[in-house]
């Protein structure tokens, strides 16, 4: 989801269920708004096989949020993160931007963990 996009549920805090795992397409990510120390925060989580990574959901290179539309971070190839704004590609197992304005910049990581298939922001 992005910054503009309008949510009934609160924001999410450290140690809740975001969703599970099964609701993330494989490759593929799910946007959540979350409270990180008082302040609403959106973010985002890829899953990419078994393995899942956190970003705040915002290009480093003007602050953007990166969703082509709610849910929607890939390139069209499914192979990378991609800026909605500007088209830079970010690797999903890290962040690292491969491409565009903010090359050799990385997205801000979230700490995200799995226990039995659920998806839980630590």
């Amino acid at each position: 989801m992005s910054f503009a996009a309008a949510s009934d549920r609160p924001p999410y805090r450290r140690g809740e269920t975001l969703c599970r795992i099964d609701e993330i397409a494989d490759p593929g990510g799910k946007g959540f708004m979350t409270d990180h120390d008082g302040e609403r925060r959106a973010i985002f989580v890829m899953r990419q096989g078994a393995r899942i990574f956190g970003y705040v959901n915002q290009c480093p290179h003007v602050g953007t949020p990166l969703d082509w539309q709610p849910d929607v971070f890939l390139s069209p190839d499914r192979t990378f993160i991609q800026c909605a704004t500007h088209g830079a590609l970010f690797r999903i197992f890290d962040g690292y931007c491969v491409a565009g304005p903010c090359r050799g910049r990385k997205l801000d990581a979230v700490k995200i963990e799995m226990r039995d298939g659920a998806v839980i922001l630590a």
